[in-house]
């Protein structure tokens, strides 16, 4: 009867998360649930601000973020740490989708750069709407790709090249 109960389980997909939390070594209970298209739609701060709790257990003093936007020319790009990031506006090339992934890639550069001591870096997981981020060791994210069949489901740091910005495929 109980494993009975397992394939059904299974099969409505209820029991399969926890089992590839255990062995991924991923609690997926700390994903910071983030959402690229937010991002890019003038969304790196106020995301910043809610991971501010977070990274401040690895970072002492945590840099500001400032946005620029302007409605007129359509312009959005972010300032932090002495860096500019261009999301979207008059004479970036790509689509909507590019945007994101360039959001995405500043977020995660903004934060990682941050945090320079130890093995502990933000990870990616996922992309656009589903956009989550997880603070993993290395270790962690090599089980990680053992475990998880999927290259699509694998932690990753995002990069500033489309179209797949960093994302295993």
């Amino acid at each position: 009867m109980r494993s009975l109960i397992c394939k059904l389980l299974l099969a409505l997909g209820l029991f399969g998360s926890q089992q590839s939390q255990a062995t991924t070594s991923l609690n997926y209970d700390s994903l910071i649930l983030l959402d690229a298209e937010a991002l890019a739609e003038q969304g790196i701060s106020e995301a910043y601000e809610r991971l501010l709790p977070h990274l401040k257990k690895y970072v002492k003093s945590p840099i500001k973020i400032e946005e620029q936007f302007s409605s007129e020319i359509g312009r959005y790009s972010v300032k932090a740490g002495g860096e500019a990031y261009e999301i979207y506006g008059p004479g970036i090339e790509g689509n909507e989708a590019e945007s994101w992934g360039r959001a995405t890639h500043a977020f995660f550069h903004i934060i990682n750069k941050q945090i320079v001591s130890g093995d502990i870096r933000f990870y990616a997981v996922n992309n656009g709407n589903d956009l989550g981020g997880i603070f993993l060791s290395q270790s962690a994210v090599e089980q990680s790709k053992v475990a998880l069949k999927n290259r699509q489901d694998w932690p990753y740091l995002p990069e500033p090249t489309p179209p797949w910005y960093g994302q295993h495929h």
